[in-house]
C-alpha cells in the first residue's frame, strides 16, 4: 500500500481523519521536511521517516518506491491538498512507483484562505504558481480572472514570482491600483500578515510559505439583495 495524503496547511486541525489514520498505520512516512514535521506527532515510533528537499526528491522517492514494492505501508504527505498545488509531486511519486497510487485529499490553504477572507469560491479563482516550467499561461490567466471581476487566491512561486513580482506584473498589464490584497504567511492565525493595495505590495518581501488573496474591485451581487 502506498498513499499520497494532503496534510493540511501547516496544522493537524486540517488533516482528515482518514489521512491521520493512514499516517499512524504507515511503516514508512515520506515528504518534504516541513510537511513531515506537521504530521510527526502521529507517526509510529517504529516507522521509517524519509525526508527530502527539491534537489534530492527524485532519489528519495525511488527509495520510498522500493520500500513500497517490498511490502511496506507507505504514506507520502503533501502540504494542503494534493490536487491544488502538488500535482507535479504526485507525478514524481507515481513515476517512482511505476503505477498510479491512492490519493487522499486534504484541506487546502486555498480553502482556509477563502474562509479567513470570507469569499465564495463561486466568485473566486484559485491559481498556483508553485510549479516548475513556463508560468506564462498562468500569469495570463490571472490577468483575465481580475478583468472578469473575480477574486483570485494565488500561491506564488519561490523566489522568482513572489507577491511583489505578481503586483508588478499585474500593474504593468493594466490592472487597477485599487485592487485590495491580503497576504498570509500563517493560515492558523485569524488575521492576515499584510493588507493593502497592489501598489502598496510592490517591493515588499515575504517568506516562501505565502498565499495571497486579490479581491475583485466590486463584490458580486449575493442574490439576496432586497430580502429582509
Amino acid at each position: 500500500m502506498i498513499a499520497c495524503i494532503g496534510a493540511g496547511p501547516g496544522h493537524l486541525d486540517f488533516l482528515t481523519q482518514k489521512g491521520a489514520r493512514l499516517v499512524r498505520e504507515a511503516d514508512v512516512v515520506a515528504g518534504f521536511d516541513a510537511v513531515v514535521d506537521v504530521v510527526r506527532p502521529l507517526i509510529s515510533p517504529n516507522a521509517r521517516i524519509v525526508t527530502m528537499g527539491y534537489r534530492d526528491q527524485v532519489a528519495r522517492l525511488e527509495e520510498v518506491a522500493e520500500l513500497h514494492h517490498a511490502g511496506q505501508k507507505c504514506a507520502v504527505v503533501f502540504m494542503g491538498d494534493i490536487h491544488f498545488s502538488g500535482f507535479q509531486y504526485l507525478e514524481r511519486v507515481e513515476t517512482a512507483c511505476g503505477h498510479q497510487v491512492e490519493t487522499v485529499p486534504g484541506i487546502s490553504s486555498a480553502q482556509v484562505l477563502a474562509s479567513r477572507g470570507r469569499v465564495c469560491f463561486d466568485e473566486t479563482t484559485f491559481l498556483t504558481f508553485h510549479r516548475r516550467g513556463d508560468l506564462t499561461p498562468f500569469k495570463t490567466h490571472l490577468r483575465e480572472v481580475l478583468r472578469a471581476g473575480r477574486n483570485a487566491i494565488v500561491i506564488p512561486r519561490p523566489w522568482d514570482f513572489m507577491p511583489r513580482d505578481i503586483a508588478t506584473y499585474l500593474l504593468a498589464g493594466g490592472a487597477s491600483t485599487a485592487h485590495r490584497v491580503e497576504v498570509w504567511e500563517n493560515l492558523t492565525r485569524q488575521e492576515a500578515e499584510w493588507t493593502g493595495t497592489l501598489t502598496d505590495l510592490e517591493g515588499r518581501d515575504f517568506s516562501d510559505m505565502t498565499i495571497m488573496l486579490i479581491r475583485a474591485l466590486t463584490p458580486m451581487p449575493t442574490g439576496l439583495e432586497g430580502e429582509r
